[in-house]
């Protein structure tokens, strides 16, 4: 590739990223540069729950016209010199509820309502009607998400290093990819797109099972995440569990948020009483930790957690078999997973989802190039709970982990012989 190809292509995943950021800006709608940005809500029949924002920012240019640099750089700098508009009175409706709230110091606010007309049954997305009275009018619309009847379970998924390559263990590479590649950039595990719409879709197609997405990372980057999720043709979600950071001039580090992922899934287990839960994660950061305690803590509600293993360190390995003596003691699964196909494979086995996933799976990885064999399986099953946890207790689960030289660890299931699969609607 010639210098001038080079710089060409440089400058224009540049423009690709500054339209992503400055994209907020753009379509952000209001009086007196008064803006309410929702983000995706979630609910039941019975109660939603929404996040969003209120700021001021400075108006567009009149000259300005969407996708080059220079509009770019400027509407970048524009929601750069957004000011948070606390203590902001937003009134919410919702099919004949209705909700005033307060929005916090960094102009966040939270809806919680319970709608006083039943939701139609004949769609998933439903429209909540936001307004911010006089004398800085604005208004907006959010779109909260709400599973139909037909759904049989709940989704929760990590996004860093468990949807997409991030580097969470790393952390430099971690803010490298936040906030210097663009979406096309943050490439997606391989299969993983195939293996989570067939998740949202279940065995029967139409299921349209929740994909919730849980993430300790800035709501700043929601547009990047948005757009990766688009071009990777991942099913969408509520991508509201990002968080605030707190960043400013005279606080730089980001607010603490350990329990941030705990009480969300706390919460989903909460709203979505009558449905199991599938779990999704990885080995780098506290996934095993926080699912652990779920699994615990609410026995019986979790159908199977799924673990990317992306680390090979003893001590990450440690909180791994603490994870699956509580799995295995519960009667569920954990599947320690190199790659997406196990995973498949094992969702098949528990009529998660269509046989077909896995060579579709199969089929979308080896087009990325990236995998050129799949890793061994091992497996550590026995008659009951009770044992198939003693057997990790044991060291089974260390053992196996550690066997072999090459760079991709193997997968890991881990489960009681006899499994009872999910029921029907």
């Amino acid at each position: 590739m010639s210098l001038t190809s080079a710089m060409r292509e440089w400058l224009g995943a540049l423009i690709r990223l500054l339209g992503i950021v400055a994209r907020p800006v753009q379509e952000a709608q209001g009086e007196s540069g008064v803006v309410i940005q929702p983000y995706r809500g979630y609910g039941s029949r019975s109660e939603v729950f929404l996040i969003g924002r209120v700021f001021r920012q400075s108006s567009p240019h009149l000259e300005t016209g969407r996708g080059d640099l220079l509009t770019n750089l400027r509407d970048v700098g524009r929601r750069i010199a957004r000011r948070a508009i606390r203590n902001a009175i937003v009134t919410a409706r919702f099919y004949g509820a209705e909700e005033t709230i307060t929005t916090d110091q960094d102009g966040y606010f939270r809806v919680h309502l319970s709608p006083a007309l039943p939701p139609p049954l004949d769609r998933s997305w439903h429209a909540m009607d936001l307004t911010l009275p006089q004398p800085h009018a604005a208004q907006a619309q959010a779109q909260i998400f709400i599973p139909p009847a037909s759904c049989r379970y709940v989704v929760i998924s990590d996004i860093d290093d468990t949807v997409m390559y991030t580097g969470v263990a790393n952390k430099l590479r971690m803010l490298w990819r936040l906030f210097v590649e663009d979406a096309q950039s943050r490439v997606a595990f391989p299969g993983v797109s195939a293996l989570y719409r067939a998740l949202h879709s279940g065995t029967s197609g139409d299921q349209q099972n929740p994909m919730l997405y849980v993430s300790r990372a800035p709501w700043g980057i929601y547009e990047v995440l948005e757009e990766f999720f688009d071009r990777n043709g991942i099913p969408i979600g509520p991508i509201l569990f990002l968080r605030e950071w707190g960043v400013s001039w005279t606080s730089p580090l980001p607010r603490k948020a350990e329990d941030h992922k705990r009480e969300l899934i706390h919460n989903m287990l909460a709203l979505y009483s009558e449905l199991p839960f599938v779990l999704i994660g990885d080995s780098g950061q506290h996934d095993p930790e926080i699912y652990r305690q779920i699994v615990e803590e609410h026995p019986g509600r979790v159908l199977a957690v799924y673990i990317r293993n992306v680390s090979r360190n003893p001590k990450r390995i440690r909180e791994i078999e603490d994870l699956a003596k509580a799995v295995a003691g519960a009667g569920s699964s954990l599947v320690l997973a190199a790659d997406s196909v196990v995973i498949a494979e094992h969702a098949v086995s528990l009529g998660l989802v269509p046989p077909e996933t896995v060579s579709k799976v199969r089929k979308e990885r080896a087009a990325t190039g990236q995998v050129e064999r799949e890793p061994p399986t091992y497996g550590i099953q026995k008659a009951t709970p009770t044992r198939t946890a003693e057997a990790v207790a044991r060291g089974d689960l260390q053992d196996l982990v550690e066997t072999g030289s090459e760079p991709m660890p193997p997968n890991v299931i881990v489960e009681p012989e006899a499994r009872e699969q999910p029921k029907e609607p």
